[in-house]
């Protein structure tokens, strides 16, 4: 138990799939695990422990931005001994290349953020997602016949800005599209020596302008989760 997450030591699996909303970590409990227990509902952050296809997987909301999936993963870490993190969120693109509802696994991610320097003293504005976790994901991806885009995102401490400056992240570090927690994911998980993958669906796009209701970013994605779910299943 943490300040933050009350379920018991053993109430949480291995592997954690986290969704920033935690409805929509709800949404995942009730139409993919078996058996799911809620385990935690502080702040009502909810999370779900249940089973998929027999392999015990916990599904648990992150929040909004860096220090809030910041608190959660380094304590499912430390605490709670997980050893893989898979977010899945939602980002807008950043390129003509990528249209709603693609799939992006984030191979690198760029943030103008301090966050690794706070966190761990690394002087770093670049992490890695994790290489064998991604290798699953890919492989998974391959098997299913699921289309992934693989390569790097901007991760933001900013929604709202003065001044949009996407062209100018997708030129000068090949960001393909942008969302606000996987840099701070990466960092923790990086520090405390485990393994975390962020896989994206495009929900908006910040070239024509297109975007999906908060409705549907909640209900929808299907493709995204299914397979961050069956990865699991070989963890």
């Amino acid at each position: 138990m943490t300040p933050h997450i009350e379920a018991a030591i053993g109430e949480i699996a291995k592997t954690v799939i986290m969704p920033g909303d935690p409805l929509r970590a709800k949404m995942i409990a009730d139409k993919y695990l078996e058996d799911a227990k809620l385990v935690n509902s502080v702040r009502n952050m909810l999370a779900y422990t249940g089973k998929y296809k027999g392999k015990e997987i916990t599904v648990m909301g992150s929040g909004m931005g860096m220090p809030s999936i910041g608190i959660y993963s380094y304590e499912l870490y430390t605490v709670y001994n997980v050893e893989n993190i898979i977010r899945v969120g939602t980002a807008g693109a950043y390129t003509a290349d990528l249209n709603l509802y693609d799939i992006v696994l984030a191979q690198h991610s760029y943030s103008e953020s301090n966050f690794a320097q706070i966190q761990n003293g690394e002087n770093s504005h670049v992490l890695d997602g994790s290489i064998l976790l991604n290798e699953k994901i890919l492989t998974t991806a391959e098997k299913k016949n699921i289309k992934l885009t693989y390569g790097t995102i901007h991760s933001s401490d900013v929604l709202y800005k003065k001044h949009e400056n996407f062209k100018e992240l997708n030129e000068q570090y090949g960001c393909i599209a942008g969302e606000m927690e996987s840099f701070g994911l990466f960092s923790t998980a990086k520090l405390c020596n485990k393994k975390a993958a962020c896989l994206l669906t495009i929900s908006n796009s910040l070239i024509t302008n297109e975007e999906t209701s908060s409705e549907e970013r909640q209900n929808s994605f299907n493709l995204m989760l299914e397979l961050a779910l069956e990865t699991s299943t070989n963890l």
